[in-house]
């Protein structure tokens, strides 16, 4: 499976890190240089310098063979274009699109190719660390037919999973942690990974819920 994410910002590469540890070939572009350099040694994929409203910079990205694109950009003229021209033109079959102003998101829908909005105030990782620390469980996202919920959960100095490895934790029937991010790189979701505070754990389950994810680490 191909996936081409549009914005290398926080949330981009945190669902890079997650579709990466569920096996998808990932390509991330971005119009921001020094983004993409910056990326360069720790990203799990192909990284792509230009601007995803151009039609030119998408199909150079492999739009026209992924299975999946990501317009996670912070501009929300430029995700709906962006899902547009993957819809419309290249044919992407699951095209989610984040929504940054909650005003606009009666245009997020399948007249501009959008099968699944994202609310900018959900899957953001820095509005969980500002909250009170009752909220470190948030759904990220939920791809398409088939309901599985892409979640994250931070692990703090109060989680009980802190300083337990991996294997010992219990997970829900039909869930699996695809990735560690731990100081903003991802690592591969190894049995022997021990969890440290800080770490942010990209969670794929077909059934479990936030309240599910919450007990089994928190």
């Amino acid at each position: 499976m191909r996936a081409l994410i549009a914005g290398a910002g926080r949330l981009g590469v945190q669902i890079a890190a997650a579709l990466a540890g569920n096996g998808y070939e990932l390509t991330v572009v971005d119009r921001d240089d020094e983004r993409i350099t910056e990326l360069a040694h720790r990203f799990p994929g192909r990284l792509v310098g230009g601007d995803a409203c151009e039609p030119a910079v998408l199909e150079g990205a492999g739009a026209r063979v992924a299975d999946l694109l990501v317009a996670t950009t912070g501009e929300d003229e430029d995700n709906l274009v962006i899902s547009l021209l993957a819809k419309r033109q290249f044919g992407v079959s699951r095209v989610a699109a984040r929504i940054n102003d909650p005003e606009n998101a009666w245009l997020f829908d399948e007249r501009w190719g959008v099968d699944i909005a994202v609310p900018a105030a959900a899957p953001l990782i820095s509005l969980i660390e500002e909250a009170s620390g009752t909220a470190d469980t948030v759904v990220l996202l939920r791809l398409g037919k088939a309901e599985v919920s892409l979640i994250t959960t931070i692990i703090t100095s109060r989680s009980r999973s802190a300083g337990r490895d991996l294997v010992e934790i219990p997970l829900p029937a039909g869930t699996l942690v695809a990735a560690v991010v731990r100081d903003g790189t991802p690592l591969a979701a190894e049995p022997s990974v021990r969890l440290r505070p800080g770490d942010e754990l990209l969670i794929v389950s077909e059934a479990a819920g936030e309240q599910e994810i919450q007990e089994a680490f928190q």
